[in-house]
């Protein structure tokens, strides 16, 4: 590759009729999350919205390295408004990238990469569809709150019996 330089990037843009989840609201906040974005911004102004009642949902969108962050505002977001519905989905954009060659006698390289690109909805209401892919609730539970199974009750009743000792030989 010394022979080459990078040149331009060529985007596949995100748009919000192309957003994969089945049956979005009609009027989303639609949080579009960068590798610079600085989450107190996004997340300061995602709840603004939210406290005014402006919109009842939130689409949270991150590509590549932008991928944990919107992971992190959606949590966040999530616990703050205890928000009960949640759809995530994961798809793909198309970049090429451009190497133009510093040695006469070389074709251009163009190399089609596919970055990875989420999607998290939130909403308040309840979603039409709940069997979709990617459909996760709290059902009326507040995220602090544990569930106490047969499992639980069983290794807290084990944890409280002695600790097993070996026989010295």
């Amino acid at each position: 590759m010394e022979n080459y330089s990078k040149g331009k990037n060529v985007e596949e843009e995100l748009e919000r009729d192309k957003i994969p989840i089945k049956d979005l609201p009609d009027n989303f906040l639609w949080m579009q999350v960068k590798g610079g974005s600085k989450m107190a911004n996004l997340l300061s102004h995602a709840s603004g919205i939210f406290e005014d009642k402006a919109a009842t949902a939130v689409v949270w969108s991150g590509a590549g390295a932008a991928i944990s962050k919107a992971i992190s505002c959606a949590e966040i977001l999530k616990r703050q408004f205890s928000i009960e519905h949640q759809v995530t989905k994961l798809s793909y954009k198309m970049v090429e990238e451009f190497w133009e060659p510093k040695v006469d006698g070389l074709e251009t390289l163009v190399v089609k990469r596919q970055i990875p690109i989420i999607h998290i909805l939130l909403s308040v209401e309840a979603l039409p569809d709940i069997n979709q892919i990617g459909y996760q609730s709290l059902k009326g539970k507040k995220f602090w709150q544990k569930e106490q199974s047969s499992n639980s009750k069983q290794h807290q009743s084990y944890k409280s019996k002695k600790p097993f000792k070996q026989k010295k030989t």
